[in-house]
């Protein structure tokens, strides 16, 4: 299941505003610190995220063709703040959600191996 675009396009103007201001903060989600690879401009995306053994795994709700992901692939990572500390991530690699489940640790597999979504998005924590 993919969510619909026009959900996509009201989330970006009306709700990621909203979600930025606990996103950081909360259990299973994160905002994504990316720079846009046409405009150069710092753009901050709430996102879902689950903790991997070397980073994080985060669905892809909306599917693949998203700027952010977009962004954070042509500059091979980014930063995302997750639990109030704004870690660099990179090496963003797309697959089935089935196989970036098998990375997924603790009791956050079941859940994220359960939610409706079918691609994800696997990204290594910095040294």
């Amino acid at each position: 299941m993919q969510l619909p675009q026009w959900l996509a396009r009201f989330n970006r103007y009306f709700t990621n505003p909203i979600q930025r201001m606990w996103a950081g903060w909360a259990p299973t989600m994160g905002i994504i610190e990316h720079v846009g690879r046409k405009s150069g401009r710092q753009f901050r995306t709430p996102v879902n995220v689950f903790p991997t053994d070397d980073g994080l795994a985060i669905l892809l709700t909306y599917g693949p063709n998203r700027d952010w992901l977009k962004n954070l692939t042509a500059a091979n990572g980014g930063r995302i703040k997750h639990y109030g500390k704004s870690v660099a991530y990179t090496g963003p690699r797309v697959m089935p959600k089935a196989e970036a489940a098998q990375s997924v640790t603790g009791l956050w597999r079941p859940i994220f191996a359960r939610l409706p979504f079918e691609q994800a998005v696997l990204l290594k924590r910095t040294a």
